[in-house]
């Protein structure tokens, strides 16, 4: 998987992945943060801001179910995206 940032553009392999502007910014923070777990709270923060209106944690889980669509090539199973339980969410490189 590689993103240009400059572009705002994703591919796996030769193939463009189009990822809304929020998959992109969940995806390049947790890409800036190899195997470092974050919350669900912390990706809120992070992501939407502190001062966001977001009302349920679990808006994170429907996000990060998004990208594991469109990234993973077994998202039941994800490689790169996974679930530390207890915590939340790393990236695998």
């Amino acid at each position: 998987i590689e993103l240009d940032l400059e572009r705002f553009t994703v591919t796996r392999g030769q193939n463009p992945i189009e990822l809304t502007p929020l998959e992109f910014r969940l995806l390049h923070h947790l890409t800036a943060h190899p195997r470092q777990p974050f919350s669900r709270n912390q990706l809120i923060e992070i992501i939407w801001g502190y001062e966001s209106n977001i009302g349920d944690e679990r808006t994170i889980d429907v996000h990060m179910r998004h990208l594991r669509q469109k990234l993973e090539e077994d998202p039941a199973n994800p490689r790169w995206i996974v679930t530390v339980r207890g915590v939340g969410y790393k990236l695998e490189p």
